[in-house]
Order: C-alpha cells, then sequence, then structure tokens
C-alpha cells in the first residue's frame, strides 16, 4: 500500500511540474551581440533593469570589429529578462537601447 501511494505522490509531483514549468528558451540569457557598423565596437556595457550603472565594460580589452560577433551570457543571477545595453564605437559615437528582452532573443545587431 505504501509503495502505491508513494508512486501516485510521485506521479502527482511530476504532473504539477510538467504543467507550471517555465519553458527552457525562457531561461536562455545568451545574446549573439553582432557589429555589422563598419566601426570597431570598443566598449559595450549590459545592465539588467535594476541596476543604477551601466557596471563594467563586457568586452574588456577586447574589441568588436565591423562584421564580427560574440555571444554574451547575461544570466547575473538575478532573474531579470529586461537589459540596457550600450555601445561605444571607435569614432566616439555611443548607442544605448533600453528594455532589451534578452530572454525572447538570440541575437542583437548594430547596423
Amino acid at each position: 500500500m505504501l509503495s502505491k501511494r508513494h508512486l501516485l505522490t510521485v506521479l502527482t509531483a511530476f504532473a504539477i511540474s510538467a504543467t507550471t514549468a517555465i519553458p527552457a528558451a525562457a531561461l536562455d540569457r545568451r545574446v549573439r551581440i553582432v557589429n555589422q557598423t563598419g566601426y570597431v565596437l570598443v566598449e559595450f556595457y549590459g545592465s539588467n533593469k535594476g541596476s543604477t550603472s551601466w557596471e563594467e565594460d563586457i568586452l574588456g580589452r577586447d574589441v568588436l570589429g565591423s562584421g564580427q560577433s560574440v555571444m554574451i551570457n547575461f544570466d547575473d543571477g538575478t532573474g531579470y529578462c529586461k537589459f540596457d545595453f550600450k555601445a561605444v564605437f571607435d569614432d566616439g559615437d555611443e548607442l544605448i537601447r533600453k528594455n532589451v528582452n534578452i530572454c525572447e532573443i538570440g541575437t542583437y545587431t548594430y547596423n
């Protein structure tokens, strides 16, 4: 009898988790940043909507030439999907894009 009760508990838990699970794609916070501008991207920042600063330059000492791309994992442990992006190019231009939903996109292109 204990065996049937245990089996029923396991099956119930499985049914509940199957109907309430978050889709795997919603958890993916990796985004390919593509530079198609004709300029070198020298700094890139991505801050979640709960942050009050740009944090650190994600590229660090690296740069992203025109025609190049880089995969960035934005999973900062906060659970946020909305991020603000700031790109700084070698000609001094800065492009800011707010409220990018990184849980819904796989690629973000500057052109």
